[in-house]
């Protein structure tokens, strides 16, 4: 179980692209912009009509509603039903992504993810100057909602793939199961899978008023009652329909299937969407069992602690016997610090998004002389000073005049300590960006590892200034 660096490179779309609908269950007008974004982004949802346009990332942290789709919130502003825009950026294998929308809900085109699909391949895909990172499963990971019976399993593959089996208890639509073996048949045999309703639950909708955007062309109807004469005068008016009627397949007419399994293949659709808020891509074969939005999330949330975890105790595998990077000398070409508060004294990594450095605690560090008299701890504050320090190497390393440049701390946050560090220890420094570097400000997670082991972690921010 562990995150690798693949050999295989981040990818965004070329250009911008714009799309326009409705809201499914706001049947507010809504036009939806993919855009290019910067390695390391992921998927992030940018409301244009508030002011300060927020941005809310594709977290399953930020879930807060998954009745009716996947409802995403970050300070007091929400994105609804986001799982179809995810799967098809999922499903085209795209690592980065700006979504701009223009109100809370993406249009729900015909239900399904055909319509993104489309224009993200009519909008291009282009590598980008970074390597991906995996999850890779070794081991199997479940989760089991209780009230529901749904279960989904996470299981070792060669590749990421995902298996729904799907048992609604009723004679119109009864057990069903869709597998998907690789993504690269996700826009061929998932992606045109529209969402479905059974007329009970569309008759509570449309009481609550819960559904001001769906029509016969946007969502399947299993009839699994029979259709009264009130329920058809209301679908009517619904729907904007004269006449409305039954199939013998047992859906509402104005729509034929795609798929004899479109159920199960939707959602499928959804599980690959609503996975996608664990912020990594997957090797392992997800099997979903009576799979929903809840679910689904539940489980995303899970990964997250996983991935999380397994990245805070992922030691760099580094030959300290190599030559570095950079060293001693070559760093202070870089930072402007000098003994005795140079922290760092090797750089052995260093990329668009993350750097890897390492310092040697000796008895020889003035600060043992007070910090502890027979009993030497390094000080918390200056191991996270030397990752900042090592961070500083990441963000300087941006411009191409170093040397005229003075590092900042602006903030500190989320700061653990896991463990002492001791004479003859050697610290072990591991940066990557949270987000892009942007008018030379850096927010980075940090780590710091002693004997391979983590001994503290801190979320960064600094921000580097020219010397006048």
């Amino acid at each position: 179980m562990g995150i690798i660096k693949t050999e295989q490179k981040q990818k965004t779309i070329k250009g911008e692209i714009s799309l326009n609908g409705v809201g499914l269950h706001t049947g507010k007008n809504v036009t939806l912009t993919f855009k290019p974004a910067p390695v390391n982004t992921g998927f992030a949802f940018k409301r244009v009509d508030l002011e300060g346009s927020p941005i809310i990332e594709a977290d399953a942290n930020y879930v807060t509603n998954t009745q009716r789709g996947t409802c995403l919130e970050k300070n007091g502003v929400t994105i609804q039903t986001s799982e179809h825009v995810l799967a098809a950026l999922v499903g085209l294998d795209i690592d980065n992504a700006i979504i701009e929308l223009d109100a809370a809900e993406p249009p729900i085109m015909d239900g399904s993810s055909k319509f993104f699909v489309e224009a993200i391949e009519k909008a291009g895909i282009v590598e980008q100057d970074a390597t991906r990172e995996e999850f890779v499963v070794t081991e199997i990971i479940s989760y089991v909602d209780e009230d529901s019976g749904s279960e989904i399993i996470l299981m070792p593959a060669k590749s990421y793939q995902v298996t729904t089996m799907v048992n609604f208890g009723t004679k119109v639509l009864g057990t069903q199961n869709a597998t998907l073996n690789e993504l690269s048949d996700f826009k061929k045999d998932i992606s045109d899978s529209r969402t479905f309703s059974f007329l009970h639950e569309l008759e509570m909708l449309l009481e609550h008023g819960l559904i001001k955007g769906g029509d016969l062309n946007n969502a399947i109807v299993y009839v699994d009652k029979e259709l009264s004469p009130e329920t058809m005068e209301k679908l009517k008016v619904a729907f904007g329909k004269d006449d409305i009627t039954v199939k013998p397949n047992g859906i509402l007419d104005n729509l034929t299937l795609h798929h004899p399994n479109e159920a199960a293949r939707h959602k499928l659709l959804d599980v690959i969407g609503d996975l996608a808020l664990a912020g990594t891509k997957i090797r392992g074969k997800v099997i979903a069992n009576k799979p929903g939005h809840f679910v689904n999330t539940q489980f995303a949330k899970k990964l997250t602690k996983i991935i999380k975890n397994d990245r805070r105790n992922n030691t760099p595998n580094i030959d300290l016997n190599t030559t570095p990077l950079m060293d001693v000398n070559q760093i202070m070409d870089m930072l402007p610090h000098r003994p005795p508060f140079l922290l760092i004294d090797k750089i052995y990594e260093l990329s668009d998004n993350h750097v890897v450095g390492m310092k040697n605690v000796t008895m020889n560090e003035n600060f043992f002389v007070g910090h502890f008299p027979g009993a030497p701890v390094m000080p918390g504050v200056l191991i996270v000073e030397a990752m900042a320090q090592t961070g500083g190497i990441l963000v300087l390393s941006t411009v191409p005049d170093p040397e005229n440049y003075l590092t900042f701390f602006m903030k500190m946050d989320k700061v653990k300590f896991k463990q002492k560090v001791v004479p003859g220890d050697t610290l072990i420094f591991k940066c990557h960006l949270i987000t892009p570097i942007r008018r030379g400000i850096c927010h980075m997670q940090g780590y710091a590892y002693a004997n391979g082991k983590l001994c503290a972690e801190a979320e960064l921010m600094a921000q580097i200034s020219k010397v006048k």
